[in-house]
């Protein structure tokens, strides 16, 4: 699993004119090639009457699996600019699809480049992009003559608290980053001179959204 990457927020749609032609984007976040597949054909169901579907995703920790379609557009004129986008961005697990009905004025090729990628940069930034981020759930469980100085030290710090649990002793739970476990361990023995149990939970990701 990656310590960290970027892919979409949530699925969007949005929309643009040029010279007439209207080009809508739609943006999802997949998690393999047949959603991928599945969201490409409802968004060709849903707009059958349209002058070009086009699209592009990219897939895979390594983004092992790229493709781009240019659904009847001049070779190389839609399909890999989408894609271009998503790489650029350095986008994982995000598919595009852009639907395009004919003003009646023609682009050429180098106009089809710009509006396409335009079509898929606008369609992001309606989306909004994440950074996911792998963290580990680290419990802390210490005697509650402890509590107030770890949870302070915790909530001072670049960790998060996620919760705590008031028992026969209390547990602190907080997300720590995949590489930062080591020096967490060592950080807690230090600021409890060794009295806290420290246990590594699960590993989750945790999501954060970047300015545009």
């Amino acid at each position: 699993m990656l310590a960290s990457y970027y892919t979409v927020k949530t699925s969007e749609t949005n929309e643009i004119v040029i010279n007439k032609s209207r080009f809508i984007a739609h943006v999802k976040r997949v998690t393999n090639e047949a959603e991928a597949q599945e969201f490409i054909q409802s968004i060709k169901k849903e707009h059958w009457n349209a002058t070009h579907n086009c699209s592009a995703y990219i897939i895979g920790e390594k983004d092992e699996i790229q493709k781009a379609n240019d659904d009847g557009e001049p070779s190389g004129t839609a399909g890999v600019p989408m894609l271009e986008v998503l790489k650029k961005r350095h986008l994982k697990d995000t598919c595009v699809v852009v639907t395009r009905y004919f003003g009646g004025i023609k682009l050429g090729a180098g106009g089809l480049i710009r509006a396409y990628g335009s079509a898929v940069t606008e369609g992001i930034n309606a989306a909004g992009v994440v950074e996911r981020t792998l963290m580990k759930v680290m419990a802390i469980r210490v005697d509650y003559t402890w509590l107030g100085k770890v949870e302070n030290e915790l909530r001072q710090s670049s960790y998060i608290m996620k919760n705590i649990e008031y028992e026969d002793n209390v547990s602190l739970f907080a997300y720590v980053p995949v590489e930062s476990v080591q020096p967490f361990h060592d950080w807690i023995t230090n600021i409890t001179n060794g009295q806290g149990q420290i246990e590594e939970q699960e590993e989750t990701y945790l999501e954060r959204e970047l300015p545009l």
